[in-house]
């Protein structure tokens, strides 16, 4: 299977991904420049990853400063990488004299900004008309490069910009007094709670870095490498294309942090194999677009958003990691046990012996690669900060590819790495540029704290379960066609504390935000992954969404159960037996693969609809921990065993041919 196909031998299904993506992702459409201006973009990219990561680990530079100076690069990159309207030539020699100007216009704007913060910061904040007038020019500069790599985000942002003005037209609790032009200006561009906010500095350190990691293990080989070994370990057993896809395209997700290019990148190879597989079009889309989504909030990396939560917690991010593994373990268990049974119900097999890589060969060859992965994680594990540990293992991602020569990285494959991990950070970065409008926005309008209260007066008796309802419906609402760790940063500051009043711990409040931001992908009506995924495969773009949000249903239901039992988020909690919590562990995931027979109607067997219900019922009482739910749950399910073992069904369907 070869890794890397020329641009004229792209097949059907990925210049179908290829036409989705650019429709979906704006990243997609960037443009290209040919001549002089091709090498000095090349340069100009390497020299701000170099900057980045010299400043964020080892330089000293005030956090102000370096997110100016971040949010100045992303801006700059923007204007000469992503078009102003879809239609544009993509092939330039040059960049047209618009975005030059506004080149021009963001070099001056943020450099007077680096130049005078620290002299307006010393005086109280007071600025004076001109930096007023500089202000709404930096704030229209982000607008406009949050519209072209964004446009989503863009308009939510502007929606929630005029709510600082407009506000006060708005009855009741969701309304304020208003605030003038001056002080919205002030407040967003020259204060730490706007464009200058969380969001940037969350880009300009943990993002940019493991972008670029994942971009380097990408050029190492690594992902031939997740492809191969999944193959050695599902590859032969029923379903097996699409549980490789599902193994896959975890780890790919992991390390990159974006479903959609995740399923347009893996999907190409999965969907197909699994459509000759004998698996119908709209559950290989559907497969590939649930398994991308939850690399988001899967350890050791959790596509970098396990860093930004810890910090937003204040805690060591082996805690947040730890916290992860239940949930993300309970969702894969589901989606594995999906395509089984799936498989198991259609009557179809595996691949065949010689179409499987040989594992040991697989290993020897291509196993130096996890490495860096090691590397990553032992450091964090040992206590050295994060970005520390992410450029070390720049370092030794580039040391391991050269301990076999079939995988050594060459200078040009180091250069092409840097280039494209800081261009794709350019999206992203952008993404939380403009996210600290809508932070600021509620800050300063106090609109979480008021939506909190509009919360609880609807669930009135402080009930968890409820409150959690609407907080999940927020999420989802506020995730959808947003990056994942984009999503979590505007979510946490609008719906955490909601959470956090009704008394769920603050792990379990960030950790059930995440998720349901991250599950927005596959969420219909903007299913963003499911409908990239529906693209490739050729299928209904709505049956694919509905079909995505019934495979990952456990995901779905896992947060509700850890909002008032912190034991489901292993180490979340000091306190609980090994014992306790690995019962709990063993429990949930006996409850899921319940929950997933009962809604593909295969457990053992095909299941009749009274086993299906009594399998679906299994579910909660099993992930509830609790020695007496344990017990019934247990019951029941041996009740559904039993009947499966001893009834006689009709003969099961005949294996097909992989």
């Amino acid at each position: 299977m070869e890794e890397e196909k020329r641009p004229q031998e792209l097949t059907a299904e990925e210049k179908k991904a290829q036409e989705l993506l650019e429709e979906k992702d704006s990243e997609s459409r960037i443009r290209t420049y040919s001549g002089p201006m091709g090498t000095l973009l090349t340069i100009l990219l390497c020299t701000w990853a170099v900057f980045q990561i010299y400043f964020t680990t080892f330089g000293v530079m005030s956090a102000v400063n370096l997110r100016a100076f971040h949010c100045a690069f992303l801006l700059c990159f923007t204007f000469l990488l992503y078009p102003t309207y879809k239609k544009e030539k993509r092939l330039r020699r040059l960049p047209p004299v618009w975005d030059m100007f506004l080149i021009a216009a963001t070099v001056f704007t943020f450099g007077y900004l680096i130049l005078n913060y620290t002299r307006i910061a010393r005086i109280g904040g007071r600025v004076n008309q001109f930096e007023i007038v500089l202000a709404a020019v930096g704030l229209l500069l982000a607008f406009e490069a949050a519209r072209r790599a964004s446009g989503n985000l863009a308009v939510l942002a502007l929606i929630f910009l005029a709510y600082n003005w407009f506000g006060k037209y708005i009855p009741g609790k969701l309304g304020h007094n208003g605030f003038s032009l001056k002080r919205v200006l002030t407040a967003q561009f020259w204060g730490t709670q706007g464009i200058l906010g969380t969001g940037i500095g969350v880009s300009a350190t943990y993002i940019f870095l493991f972008v670029v990691f994942g971009a380097y293990l990408k050029y190492s080989g690594f992902s031939k490498f997740i492809n191969d070994f999944s193959l050695t370990l599902v590859g032969q057993t029923p379903g097996g294309p699409a549980k490789v896809a599902v193994l896959a395209s975890a780890l790919m997700g992991m390390i990159n942090g974006s479903a959609i290019a995740n399923v347009a990148t893996t999907g190409t190879i999965t969907i197909p194999l699994m459509k000759q597989t004998g698996y119908k079009k709209e559950f290989a889309g559907a497969v590939e677009a649930v398994a991308s989504t939850g690399g988001q909030f899967c350890p050791p990396i959790m596509g970098a958003v396990g860093f930004v939560m810890a910090e937003f917690l204040g805690m060591n991010y082996t805690q947040v990691m730890i916290a992860a593994i239940l949930p993300a373990f309970l969702y894969y268990l589901g989606l594995l046990f999906a395509v089984h049974f799936e498989a198991k119900r259609l009557g179809l097999s595996g691949l065949s012996k010689e179409n499987i890589p040989d594992a040991m060969k697989v290993i020897k060859e291509q196993g130096h690669l996890i490495i860096p992965l090691v590397v990553l994680i032992a450091m964090m594990c040992m206590g050295y900060t994060p970005l520390l540990s992410a450029v070390i293992s720049i370092f030794a991602t580039v040391a391991a590819s050269w301990l076999k020569k079939e995988t050594r990285m060459t200078w040009d494959k180091i250069v092409a790495a840097t280039v494209e991990g800081a261009r794709s950070a350019v999206s992203v970065g952008v993404c939380c540029v403009i996210i600290g409008v809508i932070i600021c926005t509620t800050t300063l309008t106090s609109l979480g704290l008021n939506m909190g209260y509009l919360i609880l007066n609807v669930v009135q008796d402080g009930n968890i379960y409820l409150t959690g309802l609407l907080v999940m419906i927020m999420s989802t609402i506020l995730g959808m066609g947003v990056p994942g760790v984009a999503a979590y940063v505007i979510v946490q500051a609008v719906a955490v504390p909601v959470l956090i009043e009704v008394n769920v711990l603050p792990i379990c409040a960030h950790m059930f935000c995440l998720i349901y931001a991250c599950l927005s992908n596959i969420t219909p009506p903007v299913a963003m992954s499911a409908y990239v995924a529906s693209g490739i495969a050729g299928s209904n773009q709505t049956k694919t969404g509905l079909l995505s949000v019934r495979l990952g249903l456990i995901g779905f239901l896992i947060p509700f159960f850890f909002l008032d039992n912190p034991i489901l988020l292993i180490g979340s909690v000091a306190g609980f037996a090994v014992l306790e919590t690995l019962w709990t562990a063993i429990t949930a995931a006996v409850g899921t693969v319940a929950l997933v027979g009962g809604l593909e109607g295969w457990f053992l067997r095909k299941s009749n609809l009274l086993e299906r219900v009594l399998l679906v019922a299994v579910a909660p009482l099993m992930l509830l921990p609790g020695w007496k739910t344990d017990i019934i749950g247990g019951a029941v399910l041996l009740v559904v065993i039993l009947a499966q073992k001893l009834i006689r069904r009709p003969a099961s369907p005949t294996p097909g041919n992989a």
